[in-house]
């Protein structure tokens, strides 16, 4: 199967729904959004990152930034940001470059590494739209975190691969039915930029639509 442009669902997404379902639902279904102090930092950082302007060439290195990427197959579309490829004797040919190159993604969050998958999960995501449009096959990514200043190797398994695949198939099913999950309460809610929005410790209404069309008929 594959998806039509204007059914593509944002790569970013990805960690939305890895993190909570419904803060994934609350974005991109119902378009609600706040700003705090996590999504600031994060937002500079890819702001720093996203310079179109910054594409260079050394020691055999080809750097580019805010790439656009995307998959039919999967659905999904984004922007990475930092690819770089590596010229190498086994590899994929770029227009308007000579030899051969192997495709590296980088993707800059904020803060230090996760227990949890999401991150990685994203840059897999990244890692599929780009074997999918260069025809190539990537072994390896990397995550760049602010606080800590270097690199995180990722190796894109065949398990993480199956990962998105289930997940990107749950967001389409979501976002065709308009559908916003419940919630339970957790420690990590008092994280979340949509908290105010949410109300998780309500935990009775299936959307924020519902909920003020309740409260409106109370009134």
């Amino acid at each position: 199967m594959e998806y039509k442009e204007d059914e593509y669902l944002m790569i970013s997404g990805i960690q939305h729904f890895k993190f909570c379902r419904r803060q994934w639902a609350l974005i991109h279904i119902e378009q609600q959004w706040e700003e705090n102090v996590h999504t600031v930092v994060g937002e500079l950082m890819h702001k720093k990152a996203h310079d179109p302007y910054l594409t260079e060439k050394r020691k055999g290195v080809l750097i580019t930034r805010a790439l656009p990427v995307s998959s039919r197959m999967l659905g999904i579309s984004g922007e990475c940001d930092v690819v770089e490829f590596h010229e190498k004797d086994e590899g994929v040919k770029l227009h308007g470059h000579r030899g051969l190159y192997e495709i590296y993604p980088i993707e800059y969050k904020k803060g230090k590494p996760k227990e949890s998958e999401e991150d990685i999960l994203q840059l897999t995501a990244q890692a599929m739209c780009l074997e999918e449009m260069f025809s190539s096959d990537i072994q390896e990514g990397a995550l760049f975190y602010g606080e800590t200043r270097r690199r995180e190797p990722v190796k894109i398994t065949e398990e993480l691969r199956i990962q998105v695949k289930d997940i990107v198939k749950e967001m389409h099913q979501y976002y065709e039915r308009r559908y916003t999950p419940q919630v339970k309460y957790s420690k990590r809610c008092n994280s979340c930029s949509l908290k105010n929005i949410c109300m998780p410790k309500l935990g009775k209404t299936s959307s924020v639509k519902s909920y003020v069309a309740q409260a409106l008929e109370d009134i």
